[in-house]
C-alpha cells in the first residue's frame, strides 16, 4: 500500500475528514493529492499528520523504505563515515536528491557529522579558512532540523571559538554554562602548546576565581612568556593551590631576573 493510500486509510479509521485532518498543516486539496498518490508530503508535514492520526511515522514509510532512490547513498555514506574517511562521506551526500521521506533527516544528521569531523581535521592541521567555510556550511543548512541537538551546536561554537579566536570569547558565552567543558578544552590546548587558545576557552568562562582557572590562566601566560602577567594569576591561587602555585612562580620570576622572590618561592617548596 502506498503512502498516500495509507494516509486516507488512517484519517477514515479516525473518523476524521479532510478538512479535519488538514487543519493549519496543509491545505484540503494538497492532502487530496497526497492521498491520491500525485504529490509527497514533507517529512514535516507527514510527522504533523502522523501525530494527528495517532500514528508512528514509521507506519507510513515502511513500504517505501525500500525504495528510496537515496538507499545506496546512504548506505555508502554511513561507510565513509564509519570508516572516518568525512571527505568521501560528504562527496557520496553530495549526490543525494531530496525531498526523500525516508532518509532527509538522516542525510542531514550524518551530512552535519561529517562536516564537524572534518572541521576538527581541518583545525589540526591549521586549515582555519577551510574548518571555517564547514562550520559555516553546518549553521546554514542544519537549522530547523530536528536531529541537530544542543550538544552538536555547542560543538561547532567550540570549533569556531578556535576558527575565530579573535571573537572566541564572544562566541564562547553563548555556550550556556559550560566552565567545565572550557576548563577542559583550555587544559587541552595547553598540551598541545596553544596558549592563546587555551586563554579564549579561559576567558569565555563565568567563574574566573577559582584556584584551578586561576592556575589555567597563568599556564596561557606563561605559555605566551607574559611572566608578570602570569604570576598576576598564580598569586590569586597561591593561597588554595600553594604546592600548584610555588614552582611556577619561581619560574616567573627567574624569567622577570627578580632572583630575591624567586628564592622565596624556592624555599617555600622545601617546608
Amino acid at each position: 500500500m502506498e503512502l498516500g493510500e495509507k494516509l486516507r486509510q488512517a484519517r477514515l479509521e479516525a473518523g476524521l475528514s479532510q478538512r479535519q485532518l488538514c487543519g493549519e498543516i496543509i491545505t484540503r486539496n494538497m492532502l487530496s493529492l497526497i492521498e491520491n498518490g500525485s504529490a509527497q508530503p514533507s517529512m514535516d508535514t507527514l510527522k504533523r499528520l502522523a501525530a494527528r492520526l495517532d500514528k508512528p511515522v514509521s507506519y507510513f514509510l515502511e513500504e517505501t523504505a525500500v525504495t528510496s532512490p537515496n538507499q545506496s547513498i546512504m548506505a555508502e555514506g554511513r561507510r565513509a563515515y564509519r570508516e572516518g574517511n568525512y571527505p568521501q562521506a560528504i562527496e557520496c551526500l553530495a549526490a543525494y536528491q531530496p525531498p526523500d521521506l525516508v532518509f532527509d533527516e538522516e542525510h542531514s544528521l550524518l551530512l552535519t557529522l561529517s562536516r564537524l569531523a572534518l572541521a576538527e581535521d581541518a583545525l589540526a592541521k591549521n586549515q582555519r579558512p577551510y574548518a571555517r567555510a564547514l562550520l559555516e556550511a553546518v549553521r546554514r543548512d542544519s537549522a530547523g532540523a530536528i536531529y541537530y541537538t544542543q550538544e552538536l551546536e555547542r560543538r561547532r561554537l567550540l570549533l569556531l571559538a578556535q576558527v575565530q579566536p579573535e571573537l572566541g570569547g564572544e562566541i564562547l558565552r553563548r555556550l550556556p554554562g559550560e566552565d567545565s567543558e572550557l576548563l577542559l578544552r583550555a587544559r587541552q590546548a595547553l598540551a598541545d602548546a596553544q596558549p592563546d587558545t587555551a586563554a579564549v576557552f579561559l576567558d569565555a568562562c563565568r567563574d574566573r576565581d577559582s584556584a584551578q582557572w586561576c592556575i589555567l590562566r597563568g599556564d596561557a601566560a606563561l605559555g605566551r612568556k607574559a611572566y608578570a602577567e602570569a604570576a598576576g594569576y598564580f598569586h590569586r591561587a597561591e593561597q588554595r593551590e600553594p604546592e600548584s602555585c610555588y614552582p611556577r612562580l619561581e619560574e616567573c620570576y627567574r624569567a622577570m631576573e627578580d632572583y630575591k622572590q624567586a628564592y622565596t618561592y624556592a624555599c617555600k617548596q622545601r617546608k
